[in-house]
């Protein structure tokens, strides 16, 4: 789940690392800035999906170094949610273990020091 925090910890590093007006076009900031002021959780399956978007596009240009940890540690975060919401009947849980962009999004969140989940690092 994308949250306003995680979409500011990752505006503030793109625009530390001066990409945040170089890899976004004029509409994805727009979305990302709305976002964070008008949005305190994400509902909308279109929304969530395109900021999934946006983070992977910024996490693509931050290099692969990044891109790696956060897929190495996100990975391990899906597993275990993935596995918990299975064993509560979500019968879609074990998707997530193989969304790229979900697997990112958990890794970027770790990495940035956002609790996804209690105990999961």
């Amino acid at each position: 789940m994308i949250t306003r925090q995680g979409l500011i910890k990752i505006k503030v590093r793109a625009l530390r690392r001066r990409i945040w007006y170089k890899a976004l076009s004029r509409v994805e900031r727009a979305i990302v800035d709305l976002t964070i002021h008008c949005v305190e959780r994400i509902r909308s399956h279109c929304l969530e999906e395109t900021l999934y978007n946006i983070v992977n596009k910024i996490l693509k240009t931050l290099g692969p170094e990044f891109s790696e940890k956060a897929e190495k540690i996100g990975r391990k975060i899906a597993e275990k949610i993935g596995s918990l919401a299975s064993e509560w009947g979500n019968l879609t849980a074990s998707n997530w273990m193989h969304d790229l962009n979900f697997i990112r999004f958990l890794g970027t969140n770790a990495l940035n020091g956002i609790n996804t989940i209690s105990g999961a690092m």
